[in-house]
């Protein structure tokens, strides 16, 4: 079981308001009417994790599983279309599979990831952006180069296909290990 304690401090911007702002500066003409478009936001909150390790030769096994609950409030110059606050919630389930391949490279295994990651929205966050659960299902390789005197030790690329209520979509992540 982990506690974790949760910060935030963010700022949006929609694309309107920066080219308002920069047509406006260029040209020295008010645009107030596009700067409507900002957001800063800050917050405070934490998170229980309760997270299961094993690792062995043949296969690693993580899966996490955590609440969270963080409190956001708008702040400084942010637009009057924007202000607010928020009781952003969330219960998510991680999962992940590495083992592996018949491979080798860098003198050490290449392994095959698997992922499988679960979220429900709750509190404010319910709805808000048109569904109430987001899940991941995602598979990839590995690359350990922790033989060689190198600064990365692991890479791994991942394509993930992401799905909900309505949603659907895909990626392809690139991670690094120090």
């Amino acid at each position: 079981m982990r506690p974790i304690f949760n910060f935030s401090l963010g700022h949006v911007e929609s694309d309107l308001s920066i080219a308002g702002r920069v047509l406006g500066n260029r040209f020295d003409k008010d645009l107030k009417f596009l700067d409507n478009g900002r957001l800063n936001a800050a917050g405070v909150g934490g998170s229980l994790m309760l997270d299961y390790e094993r690792y062995r030769p043949e296969g690693e096994i993580d899966v996490e599983l955590r609440y969270t609950n963080i409190y956001l409030q708008s702040i400084y110059e942010t637009s009057e279309a924007a202000e607010g606050s928020s009781d952003v919630q969330n219960l998510s389930l991680y999962t992940r599979w590495r083992a592996p391949t018949v491979l080798t490279a860098l003198d050490r295994p290449l392994r095959y990831v698997l992922e499988f990651a679960h979220t429900q929205f709750l509190g404010d966050l319910r709805g808000a952006l048109g569904f109430d659960w987001l899940s991941s299902l995602g598979a990839g390789l590995e690359l350990d180069s922790s033989a060689y005197d190198v600064i990365v030790t692991r890479t791994r690329l991942l394509g993930r296909y992401q799905f909900g209520e309505g949603v659907h979509g895909w990626s392809i992540s690139l991670a690094v290990s120090f």
